[in-house]
């Protein structure tokens, strides 16, 4: 007779196509407000029909830029804006989220439960939140000096 033991739970498991689609789909929504020239520590604003976005280049390598993207909340007494520093890989056509609020530090994947709660998808949690972020409906792009 087998014994079956239901309370183990099974290890999660990141699905990296998914995980890698999304962080395509966040590098094309990116792509599309991304200015030619740009420079370091002169943001600029990303207006559209659902809000506008402050972004600042943090970062300016040959293949890779460091971008700090956050969505200024009005009366924002009672909630933090949503902030995130992504690294746009132009080689690779992907932007993936490295720091987000106050997790300074994602990682791939979190135990459950933990002391901070995070989701044992934690990172891909993220990067799609930055997906739904980034569809603003971009129509403007001004700089600000």
């Amino acid at each position: 007779m087998t014994e079956i033991n239901h309370n183990k739970k099974q290890k999660y498991q990141p699905n990296v196509s998914a995980f890698l689609a999304v962080c395509g789909r966040n590098y094309a929504h990116i792509l599309k407000w991304l200015p030619d020239q740009l420079m370091v520590n002169e943001p600029w604003h990303v207006k559209g029909e659902f809000g506008t976005l402050l972004v600042n280049l943090i970062e300016n390598t040959k293949y890779t830029q460091l971008i700090e993207i956050s969505r200024p909340i009005a009366n924002g007494h009672f909630f933090k804006s949503p902030k995130a520093v992504v690294r746009v890989y132009h080689d690779a056509q992907l932007a993936e989220v490295l720091t987000s609020q106050q997790i300074y530090r994602l990682k791939p994947v979190y135990d459950y439960p933990n002391i901070h709660m995070h989701h044992s998808d934690e990172k891909f949690q993220v990067n799609a939140f930055l997906e739904e972020l980034l569809k603003i409906g971009a129509r403007e792009v001004s700089c600000q000096s």
